[in-house]
């Protein structure tokens, strides 16, 4: 009986208008708070790297003999899994508190970690590159275009006809309720620090503008997995 009250209260005209603004706010507060409760939960680690494995995405896709280099590499874990398989790892990161972490938790005799900005390093410094690994960096990045192009151009490549990349990002058509929420001017982003959230029209639109090929690609949980190479 409650119930069917309450539900008829939420439909009665003016309640869902002067509301859905505030319910879809409250929607992503949820979100936030799931997420900072499940870390908790499993011991420090958010349960997102058990379920959607995209770790294993690009360790399926890099070779034993390359050298990588990891944009935006955080903690470093990205790197510390990658250097189990390949000869050597770089990891750029802007935080120093990150860098530090990586250092301390996640070093290894093959890696090498870098407090840059991603957007201004010199990548020439870098030893020859056979791979760029992104994940979910690029949303983070406002001109997106003019990082990718200086990024691919100023790397030296081991293999000029084959610059791989290997790019993972989130999408904003990943469920109805974040397009709605852009559409009625609500935060729709997983992060405020992101620039956009995708679509896969404006992904394919943006890496053919920064002369980047993608290969092949999946969406899983709502991300875009790329396999690219740049001209």
């Amino acid at each position: 009986m409650l119930n069917r009250i309450i539900s008829k209260i939420l439909r009665t005209p003016p309640f869902p208008k002067l509301m859905i603004r505030s319910i879809l706010r409250l929607h992503s507060f949820c979100y936030t708070v799931a997420g900072g409760m499940s870390i908790q939960l499993e011991g420090g680690t958010h349960p997102k790297h058990r379920i959607m494995q995209y770790k294993e995405w690009f360790i399926d896709n890099i070779n034993k003999d390359s050298v990588v280099l990891d944009v935006g590499c955080n903690t470093g874990m990205m790197p510390k899994v990658m250097s189990h398989k390949v000869k050597f790892v770089y990891g750029i990161e802007i935080e120093k508190k990150l860098i530090q972490e990586a250092e301390q938790k996640h070093s290894n005799h093959n890696i090498e970690f870098i407090c840059a900005d991603a957007t201004t390093y010199d990548y020439a410094k870098c030893r020859l590159i056979d791979c760029v690994t992104l994940s979910n960096v690029l949303e983070h990045i406002e001109y997106r275009v003019e990082f990718l192009k200086k990024l691919t151009q100023q790397i030296t490549w081991q293999d000029e006809t084959d610059k791989k990349l290997l790019i993972r990002v989130p999408m904003i058509d990943r469920e109805w309720i974040a397009v709605y929420k852009k559409e009625l001017g609500v935060d729709y982003r997983l992060d405020p620090t992101h620039y956009t959230e995708y679509t896969y029209a404006q992904f394919e639109q943006e890496l053919t503008d920064s002369d980047i090929e993608i290969l092949s690609y999946r969406i899983r949980f709502g991300e875009i997995y790329a396999i690219c190479k740049a001209s």
